[in-house]
C-alpha cells in the first residue's frame, strides 16, 4: 500500500511512583477520578475490582453441578433482591474499602433508601430513593453528576466510599429497578467514611467535576500538560490506499486526536467514514490495537452524529478523542480507504511525555466488530459480546450501533460482566436501556458526559447508536474480560448489532480482533422479510373494536418463523361474540382473491372473519402449542368497491385445549382474480 504521509517525532519520558496498594485516597481523589482519562491506564493492583448490585431476576443462575446456565432469559429484572429482614429488602451488601460510583433506577419512589456504611447503626444516607436524583439533598445536586435522561432513567454519579462495608436496604414503596455499581481497592487503602455534610474541599471538587463533566466536553480534562507537542496533519486518504498520519518515538502518550473532515469530498459520507479504518500500533506490534472504522471510533455510527462526551465527540468543528494512550517507543498512526473514492481530512495529534514508568501503563485498544466470539454455550444464546480478551487491564466502555429496520424496541438484554474467569459474573444488569443509563425504551436522543444516545429517528427504526463511558467506575482484570449485553432479537429479524469497545491492557495480553473487510463494514445491513403485496394488518385502520380491549403492533422477531415485517395486529381483552373490525383501502372496483396468515399461539382462541359484513371462509382455530405464524391460505374470493372495504374478526369462542381468546393477524393480500395467485 502507498505511503502518503510520514512524521515522527522523539521525545523522552519523566517517571513517577506507580499506584501502589495500600494508597491513602482522599474524597478529592475519589472525585477527581471521574474525569480522570489518564489514570485509567495504569494496569490494576490485585484486588482492585469493579462490580454491580442490581434488580435482575434472579431466576438467572449458573449450576455449577451440571455447568450449565439456568433462565439465563429470565427477564422479570425490576424488583430482584438479596433478602428479606422483615420489612425492609437488602439490595446491595459490600466489603470494603470501596466505592458507590453510580447510582441509578427506572422508577424510583416515594420509599426510603438507607446507605449504611463500615458498620455503623446510623445510616449515612437516607432518603427517599426519588431524592437521590431529584437534586435536592445535599451533595446530589450537581447537574452533570445527578439527573433524569430520557424516559426517566435516573443517575447519579456522586461517590459515597467506604473503608469496612456497606449495607443497602430499601423500604417499602421504594420503586422498581436499581443499580449500584461500585469500586473495590485493594486491602490495605484507606479511604474515607462518607458523609453528606462534606468539606468545603469535598464540595469544591465535586463542583469542578461537575464542570468538566459539562461545560469542559471537548478539551482535554487534564489541560494542558507539560512538554505536550501539537501536530497537524492534512492527509487525503485516496481509495485503495493506507495514509501513514503520523510515527511518533520515545516514552510519551497521545493525548488527543481530532479529525475534521471535507464533507464535499465524497458523496456519500456515512459509506466513506465506514470504509476509512483507523489503526494505531504500538512499541512496534504487528498488529494494531486501535482498529475501527474512522467515524465508530468516535463513539457513533454511522455517519456524523454531532454530540459531545468526555473522552468522544463529534461537534461543528470536527471529531474528537481525549483517551490517553500511551507507549514506551513507537506509536504508528495510519489511516486506510477501502471504498472507491479519496477522503480528505485534517488530523490532529497532541502527544506529552509520560509521567509514570511506561511498564506499570497498559496499552490503549479499540475495536470494532459484529458478531465476534459469540458464547460456545448453548444456553447462553442470548449473550452477545462486546469484548473478550485475556491479560491485565481496564474494560472502559463501548459505542453499540444497533440496525433495526422493523422498529420498536430493540433491547431489553442485560449486561453481563465476567471478569478473570468468572462463571456467574459480577455484574449483571437489568436491560439494554439501563446500562446505557436511560430507561423505558425511548426513542428520544440525549447527551451526557458518560452515556448518550447520539442516533435514532424517535421510533427505533433503522440504525441507533447509544455509548457507555467507564471512567472512575472502569472495570479492572487481571487475567482475562468477557463483557456481554443479551440480544433478544435474531439476525434474521432482521436486527444486528455492531461495536466498538475500548480498553487497556497490559503488553503481551491476549487481543483476538483482527481488522475486516470493508464488505462486513458498509452494506451489510439485512433487510426484513416481507411478503409482496401484503397490508401490514397492523398498518390498517381500526374502525371498530370492543370496550377495554387492546389492539395493537406486536414485534414477532423473538418468535421463531417468518411474520411479514416480523409484526402483527395483536388482540387482547376480547369475549366470544366481540368484533374488530379494519379499513381495507381497495385500489379498483372488482373481484379478488382474500390471502391471509394469521398467528398461532396456546392462549389464542377462534375466529371468523368476515367482508363487508358477509361471513368468509371457516372459522379459524388459532390454537397451537408454540407461537407460529399459520403459514398463508386462502379466505375465499370477494367482490369490492373501490375505495374502503370492512374487513372484520369475531372471537367465536375458546379452544378446549387452552380457553385462551387472544388473536393475532400477520398480513392481507388482495390477489385480483384475473391475475390468479
Amino acid at each position: 500500500m502507498k505511503k502518503t504521509m510520514l512524521m515522527t517525532i522523539a521525545a523522552g519520558f519523566g517517571l513517577s511512583a506507580a499506584v501502589q496498594a495500600g494508597q491513602t485516597l482522599t474524597y478529592v481523589d475519589l472525585v477527581n477520578r471521574l474525569t480522570d482519562l489518564e489514570y485509567l491506564s495504569t494496569l490494576p493492583e490485585p484486588g482492585e475490582k469493579c462490580s454491580l448490585w442490581s434488580s435482575y431476576d434472579r431466576a438467572s443462575k449458573y449450576d455449577e453441578t451440571t455447568g450449565k446456565y439456568v433462565a439465563w432469559d429470565a427477564n422479570g429484572d425490576g424488583s430482584g433482591i438479596i433478602r428479606k429482614e422483615g420489612e425492609q429488602s437488602v439490595i446491595a451488601e459490600m466489603e470494603g474499602p470501596g466505592c458507590i460510583r453510580r447510582t441509578w433506577s427506572a422508577t424510583a419512589g416515594k420509599g426510603h433508601v438507607k446507605i449504611f456504611l463500615d458498620g455503623a447503626t446510623e445510616p449515612a444516607v437516607d432518603l427517599a430513593f426519588d431524592d437521590y436524583f431529584s437534586r435536592k439533598s445535599e451533595p446530589f445536586m450537581y447537574p452533570a453528576l445527578v439527573y433524569k435522561t430520557a424516559a426517566n432513567g435516573y443517575d447519579n454519579f456522586v461517590p459515597i466510599p467506604y473503608q469496612k462495608s456497606c449495607k443497602i436496604v430499601a423500604e417499602k414503596d421504594w420503586g422498581n429497578y436499581y443499580q449500584f455499581t461500585y469500586t473495590t481497592f485493594p486491602k490495605g487503602t484507606v479511604v474515607p467514611t462518607f458523609n453528606r455534610a462534606l468539606t468545603p474541599e469535598s464540595m469544591a471538587a465535586l463542583y469542578a467535576a461537575d464542570a468538566k463533566l459539562s461545560k469542559g466536553l471537548g478539551c482535554d480534562p487534564a489541560g494542558k500538560r507539560a512538554g505536550e507537542i501539537s501536530l497537524s496533519v492534512p492527509v487525503t486518504v485516496a481509495a485503495g490506499q493506507t495514509a501513514t498520519v503520523a510515527k511518533l518515538t520515545g516514552g510519551r502518550a497521545l493525548t488527543a486526536l481530532s479529525v475534521k473532515v471535507d464533507p464535499a469530498n465524497t458523496a456519500d459520507l456515512e459509506v466513506a467514514l465506514r470504509a476509512v479504518t483507523l489503526s494505531i500500533r504500538w512499541d512496534g506490534e504487528a498488529a494494531p490495537s486501535v482498529w475501527a472504522p474512522l467515524g465508530d471510533f468516535f463513539g457513533t455510527a454511522p455517519g456524523v452524529n454531532k454530540y459531545g462526551s468526555l473522552p468522544l465527540g463529534m461537534t461543528e468543528t470536527g471529531f474528537y478523542s481525549y483517551w490517553y494512550m500511551p507507549f514506551a517507543s513507537e506509536a504508528l498512526v495510519e489511516l486506510k480507504n477501502d471504498g472507491t473514492t479519496p477522503l480528505k481530512l485534517e488530523v490532529n495529534i497532541i502527544h506529552a511525555p509520560l509521567t509514570r514508568p511506561a511498564a506499570t501503563l497498559g496499552r490503549f485498544h479499540a475495536k470494532w466488530h459484529r458478531d465476534a466470539f459469540l458464547p460456545a454455550e448453548k444456553e447462553r444464546a442470548i449473550d452477545w459480546t462486546m469484548l473478550k480478551t485475556t491479560g491485565r487491564g481496564r474494560f472502559c466502555g463501548v459505542m453499540l450501533n444497533v440496525w433495526n429496520p422493523c422498529g420498536d424496541w430493540w433491547g431489553e438484554g442485560d449486561e453481563k460482566f465476567f471478569v478473570d474467569g468468572e462463571k456467574f459474573p459480577s455484574t449483571i444488569g437489568t436491560g439494554s436501556e439501563d446500562y446505557f443509563g436511560y430507561a423505558w425504551s425511548s426513542g428520544g436522543l440525549f447527551f451526557q458526559a458518560l452515556h448518550n444516545q447520539t442516533r435514532n429517528n424517535g421510533q427505533n427504526v433503522g440504525h441507533l447508536s447509544v455509548n457507555r463511558w467507564h471512567i472512575a467506575d472502569n472495570v479492572p482484570f487481571q487475567t482475562g474480560f468477557e463483557g456481554a449485553i443479551e440480544k433478544y432479537f435474531s439476525n434474521t429479524r432482521p436486527t444486528q448489532y455492531a461495536c466498538v469497545a475500548y480498553w487497556y491492557q497490559a503488553t503481551g495480553g491476549g487481543d483476538p480482533y483482527q481488522p475486516l473487510p470493508v464488505t462486513d463494514r458498509v452494506g451489510y445491513e439485512t433487510q426484513p422479510f416481507l411478503v409482496k403485496g401484503a397490508l401490514e394488518m397492523d398498518a390498517l385502520k381500526v374502525l371498530q373494536k370492543p370496550d377495554g380491549n387492546n389492539v395493537g403492533g406486536q414485534d414477532m422477531g423473538g418468535f421463531k418463523g417468518q411474520w411479514s415485517f416480523a409484526r402483527q395486529l395483536f388482540w387482547q381483552g376480547g369475549k366470544d361474540g366481540d368484533r374488530l373490525v379494519l379499513a381495507v383501502p381497495v385500489k379498483s372496483e372488482g373481484s379478488y382473491d382474500l390471502f391471509v396468515q394469521f398467528t398461532k399461539a396456546p392462549d389464542y382462541g377462534k375466529v371468523q372473519v368476515y367482508v363487508n359484513g358477509a361471513k368468509l371462509g371457516d372459522v379459524f382455530d388459532a390454537y397451537d402449542p408454540a407461537v407460529t405464524p399459520s403459514g398463508e391460505f386462502k379466505l375465499g374470493t370477494v367482490t369490492l368497491p373501490a375505495g374502503e372495504s370492512k374487513l372484520e374478526f369475531e372471537i367465536v369462542n375458546a379452544n378446549e385445549k387452552s380457553g385462551g381468546r387472544y388473536a393475532g393477524f400477520d398480513y392481507l393480500r388482495l390477489v385480483p382474480v384475473a391475475d390468479g395467485k
